[in-house]
């Protein structure tokens, strides 16, 4: 018994190598020194204009969202989901990405099917503007169901050492900005599977209240906000950013502030996309699990002087986001809708 005879054909792999190459080349800027060698990516930093560098690192996978892809067949966007989630969190520290690696792990490896997943890593690279320098494709018969795989990666970003954003000079009194989401992004999906189904017939069903099926709403991709937060932080003082994934507003927003600071939300400044409106019908939940699992329509927050609120709405809407004043920062503690 051959290697091949127990699961893994190499030549697949071989092959899934040559389809994504023009794919992760597209992301290529200056600083990749491609042709140094081919166990580790390169990546030269001298050229970045940085006081004092700092590297800062982040790393996440898709999680089970990655299922309504199996289901449907739909590959192209799943890999956009993956580099959003880590350079999101990288800019909330006021970071450029620099680079990003991805892995990929496959019962059976299907090349046609791994071009895509890449593909669309390389597509969350170039919205993000860095370059995937690398990654691991790994074939694992009997770890995998047939049909299904595993998608993770990680990003690196640099920032200046005195302009690191990470919340110390919050305040009572400050102003949170909201930039909208495209709906569920990558968290929430353990439920959302439970309220919506795994029968593809069913998820490719057209919704009048969507206006679209619900496969196109669920797996719309993640929004990557990279270049609208590094554009604003050019004109604007922002105190804190916070990154709204699992655990939704109650977890994520008071990780940026310091002791003795909490916040207020309005739970109507806002619009949130068609789709909550049928999780909150199906689901029963209150706002307060509700806006605890899910993003609930803002993808990320900022923190800001209340006196320059207004202006970041409107610059970041010029940038192409639908923002909001959606809060105010109080002495005390947690998060009160």
């Amino acid at each position: 018994m051959d290697y091949k005879e127990a699961g893994v054909d190499v030549t697949r792999g071989y092959k899934a190598v040559e389809l994504i190459k023009k794919h992760t080349a597209s992301t290529f800027n200056e600083n990749v020194l491609g042709d140094l060698g081919s166990f580790g990516g390169f990546y030269s930093i001298a050229g970045e204009k940085v006081a004092e560098p700092v590297l800062v690192a982040g790393t996440d996978g898709v999680g089970t969202k990655l299922k309504y892809a199996f289901i449907t067949g739909r590959h192209d966007t799943i890999g956009i989901d993956c580099v959003a989630m880590c350079v999101n969190d990288v800019v909330c520290q006021g970071a450029k990405p620099l680079f990003f690696l991805d892995y990929y792990a496959v019962g059976r490896l299907y090349p046609e099917v791994a071009e895509k997943v890449v593909a669309g890593v390389a597509e969350g690279c170039r919205q993000s503007g860095c370059a995937l320098i690398g990654g691991e494709t790994a074939e694992m018969p009997g770890f995998y169901a047939e049909g299904e795989y595993d998608l993770a990666g990680f990003c690196v970003g640099i920032a200046d050492k005195k302009k690191i954003i990470n919340g110390e000079r919050i305040v009572a009194g400050d102003v949170l900005v909201g930039l909208g989401s495209t709906g569920v992004h990558s968290n929430g999906y353990s439920l959302i599977r439970k309220l919506f189904g795994e029968d593809k017939s069913e998820i490719e069903k057209f919704d009048s209240t969507l206006n679209e099926t619900y496969a196109d709403a669920l797996l719309r991709p993640t929004r990557i906000y990279v270049r609208t937060v590094l554009e604003l932080l050019k004109s604007f003082d922002i105190k804190g950013i916070a990154h709204i994934t699992g655990g939704g507003f109650i977890e994520n927003i008071p990780r940026i502030f310091p002791e003795g600071i909490g916040c207020e939300i309005d739970v109507n400044s806002f619009t949130a996309p068609p789709v909550y409106k049928l999780i909150r019908e199906r689901s029963g939940l209150d706002n307060a699990k509700l806006f605890n699992t899910f993003n609930m329509g803002i993808g990320m927050v900022l923190c800001v002087d209340a006196a320059v609120a207004g202006d970041v709405c409107r610059a970041a809407e010029k940038l192409g986001e639908k923002a909001f004043v959606i809060g105010r920062t109080v002495s005390g503690s947690g998060v009160s809708l």
